[in-house]
C-alpha cells in the first residue's frame, strides 16, 4: 500500500467513525503489511500498551496477545476489542483512538504474532473440567459460578497462553493482579485473618476473607498489615497433578473464551 493510499485509508476511517457502527468492519486490516502504519503502530503500542501488554507484547499484568491470531480471532474482532475493551476485565476502552490508530496499532502486533502451532494440543478438555470443579472452582468463577478469592477465569483461554497457564499452575509464576494480593491482618486480640486486598488507604483497608467476605478495616485498630510475598495461588506440582492431568486441565481453559467478538460478530 502506498503512503497516498494510507491517508486516503486514515480518512475514510476518520469520516466514517460515526457510521461504523451500522457497517461491517473490514474484514482485513486495510493496514497490514505497510511499513509507514506498522511504524506509527509500535509508537501507539509502546505509548499505550506496553505498561500492560510488555514491550514484546507477551504480557506483564495483562496478557500475551502475541498468541491471539493463531487462537482464532480476527482483525474486525481485534480491532473492536481494542475500541471498546472487554467490560469486567484490565483491558479498557480507548474512546480518544481514532479507528485509523486502531488499526495501525494491530498492524504492528501482526508483525509480533507467534504462528499457529503445527500440532494440535493434546488433552481431554471434559475430565480438565471435572479436576477444575474438584480443585479449582472454589477460588475461581467461570461463567458466573465458583469463588471470588481468584481471578475469573471465564475467558482466560483468549487471555493467557497455554504456556503462561502452565507456569501458573505449576507454580513457575510469582506475582498476583491488583485486587488479588494476599494480605494477613492480625488484629489486638484474635487469630490472624488472611485474605486479598480489594482496596487500601492510609488510614483503612478492605480483604476479602477467605470465606469470601468483603471486610473493612481501621487500620490504627490493628496490631499488623502484612502483604504476603506470595501468591495466594497454590502451586500445583506433580505430587498434586500428574501432567497428563495437567494437560487435560490446560485443554480445558483453553476453551474458556468468555464474549468473543470474533465469535459472535
Amino acid at each position: 500500500m502506498s503512503l497516498r493510499s494510507s491517508f486516503i485509508v486514515a480518512a475514510a476511517c476518520l469520516l466514517g467513525g460515526a457510521l461504523m457502527s451500522a457497517q461491517d468492519l473490514p474484514q482485513k486490516n486495510p493496514f497490514e503489511g505497510n511499513p509507514d502504519a506498522i511504524r506509527t503502530g509500535m509508537g501507539l503500542f509502546r505509548a499505550r500498551c506496553a505498561e500492560c501488554h510488555g514491550m514484546d507484547a507477551r504480557g506483564v499484568r495483562g496478557p500475551d496477545i502475541t498468541q491471539v491470531w493463531a487462537s482464532g480471532r480476527t482483525d474486525p474482532g481485534l480491532f473492536k476489542t481494542i475500541k471498546e475493551g472487554i467490560p469486567n476485565t484490565e483491558m479498557p476502552a480507548q474512546p480518544r483512538l481514532f479507528d485509523h490508530e486502531a488499526w495501525q496499532l494491530l498492524a504492528y502486533l501482526r508483525t509480533l504474532a507467534a504462528p499457529a502451532p503445527a500440532d494440535a494440543p493434546r488433552g481431554n478438555a471434559d475430565n480438565g473440567a471435572k479436576i477444575f470443579r474438584a480443585q479449582c472452582i472454589a477460588c475461581h468463577r467461570v461463567n458466573g459460578s465458583g469463588g471470588r478469592l481468584g481471578p475469573d477465569l471465564s475467558r482466560v483461554g483468549v487471555a493467557r497462553s497455554r504456556e503462561f497457564m502452565t507456569l501458573r499452575i505449576r507454580g513457575g509464576i510469582e506475582g498476583f493482579r491488583a485486587g488479588y494480593e494476599p494480605v494477613t491482618l492480625t488484629p489486638q486480640a484474635g487469630a490472624p485473618i488472611r485474605g486479598v486486598k480489594k482496596n487500601e488507604d492510609l488510614f483503612s483497608v478492605q480483604i476479602m476473607d477467605t470465606r469470601e467476605r468483603i471486610q473493612g478495616y481501621e487500620k490504627d485498630k490493628l496490631k499488623a498489615v502484612e502483604n504476603d510475598s506470595r501468591s495466594a495461588m497454590p502451586a500445583f506440582g506433580y505430587d498434586k497433578l500428574s501432567d497428563g492431568d495437567l494437560q487435560d486441565v490446560l485443554q480445558y481453559l483453553q476453551t474458556l473464551r468468555g464474549f468473543d467478538p470474533a465469535v459472535h460478530d
